[in-house]
């Protein structure tokens, strides 16, 4: 990699946080690096169209930037990911420029340095993708994920595009070759390097058939009938619950047992139903200050949490928020396909949600505890935090977590008294009711 390429990427920082945490990612990593070293010639002959999905903090951005991309197309799922290319890219401006400036001097025309260009895009797709010659991918830890990018990038990119898809070989499998290889005619390995490798795709297949994801499928667990309050006596044999999943929304298109441990307590969750149902024409504004009650999905993956409770309680507002652009995505599909409406917000820890602090009379929450293929419970106390803030005086927090997480004493810290409320051999489910601290409270009056 050049000097100037090197002199970008120590600029970043992982996002949030300054990289000090010896626990903590790192901003640029092995499989970043490699990536760029194995683009860098594809950039230098043919530096129009270079696609980036899956940056973690930036580096593949900038750095193909660094490199001499144009303009660089880029994919991320996560808006803590857009956020830190943002953040980076404004500390990583000078060095950035300056690269430019270098090889806009050793270009055979000598031409003024172009500014660092790249355009995030929300969704996979063709314009996303259109004409794309190279695409950089950090390899997600799921095979639906990856099955979705790999299945748009056949489709949508140049007839020559080459795919690099890198990841950390103890996360690599050998199914991941099989993804590809649905999608590609050509694929090959990397050797390794510092932990690392690469998978490289060329020729797009052209007899593929409809693309995988979004998937659909019907729900009829017991769980999610109660949950919903279909009585038993006129329950039909089509009654359930639709759901639609992306590739990279958690647990795809089924009940995954944390959900269904929690959905086994809706009959103690607080009673918001007595409002007049709420219109579900198209266009409708919510008028959060109309005195209905307000319940939160945080984190809503695909959308499960948010529908049954616009199900059980159709006069209440209901919002959802997650920060994936495939989640939010899944979310909308499966509310639509049920037919209610909710808000679907994309943010990080709910700090998007539409309504002032302290107004929500019910949360949910199904906190992830990986980031990628690491264990991390960074959000989830980010999300307790949250739930804290936009509950109401006597609200109500319902959580299931991984029982060995032992989390109720931040949950306590967090929103206020906390109780055991289930278990099974592997999920917790508490009940946290918001408690605003006063002096009297602290001092014990």
């Amino acid at each position: 990699m050049s000097p100037a390429a090197d002199a970008v990427l120590a600029e970043l920082l992982p996002y949030p946080g300054d990289g000090s945490r010896a626990d903590g990612p790192v901003a640029v990593d092995a499989t970043d690096r490699l990536l760029l070293d194995e683009a860098a010639p594809l950039i230098a002959s043919d530096p129009e169209r270079v696609v980036v999905i899956g940056d973690r903090f930036g580096a593949l951005t900038l750095g193909a930037l660094a490199l001499g991309a144009r303009s660089v197309d880029v994919h991320l799922d996560a808006i803590t990911a857009e956020a830190a290319l943002s953040d980076n890219t404004s500390r990583a401006s000078r060095p950035l420029l300056a690269a430019h400036r270098q090889l806009a001097e050793n270009a055979p025309n000598p031409n003024e340095p172009a500014g660092a260009g790249y355009t995030v895009h929300d969704d996979l797709g063709p314009q996303l993708l259109a004409g794309a010659r190279l695409v950089l991918l950090q390899l997600p830890a799921s095979l639906a994920e990856l099955t979705e990018i790999t299945e748009h990038v056949a489709r949508h990119a140049d007839p020559a595009v080459t795919l690099l898809a890198g990841g950390r070989v103890k996360h690599m499998t050998h199914a991941m070759n099989d993804v590809l290889s649905a999608s590609f005619g050509q694929v090959s390995a990397s050797l390794a390097r510092q932990k690392s490798r690469l998978l490289i795709a060329r020729e797009p297949r052209s007899d593929v058939g409809p693309l995988t994801y979004p998937v659909t499928a019907r729900l009829t667990d017991r769980e999610i009938l109660e949950a919903i309050g279909t009585p038993e006596e006129t329950r039909t044999p089509d009654a359930g619950l639709t759901v639609v999943a992306h590739g990279a929304a958690f647990a795809g298109a089924t009940l995954d047992r944390g959900t269904r441990l929690l959905l086994a307590q809706a009959h103690r969750w607080p009673d918001l139903s007595g409002a007049e149902p709420l219109p579900t024409t198209p266009g409708h504004d919510p008028d959060y200050a109309d005195g209905r009650p307000i319940a939160v999905d945080l984190g809503c993956g695909t959308g499960i949490l948010a529908t049954v409770l616009a199900l059980r309680f159709p006069g209440a507002h209901v919002i959802a928020t997650d920060r994936s652009t495939a989640a939010c995505a899944s979310t909308k599909a499966t509310l639509a396909a049920n037919g209610v409406r909710a808000a679907v917000v994309r943010g990080d820890a709910g700090d998007r949600l539409p309504v002032p602090d302290g107004w929500a009379d019910l949360v949910l929450l199904n906190p992830p505890f990986h980031d990628r293929a690491a264990l991390s419970t960074d959000a989830a106390h980010r999300m307790f935090a949250a739930a804290g803030q936009v509950l109401r005086e006597g609200g109500e927090l319902w959580t299931v977590f991984n029982t060995g997480l032992h989390y109720r004493n931040a949950l306590r810290r967090a929103v206020g008294p906390t109780e055991h409320v289930a278990q099974d051999p592997r999920f917790t489910v508490t009940r946290s009711v918001r408690k605003v601290l006063t002096d009297r409270s602290v001092q014990g009056g």
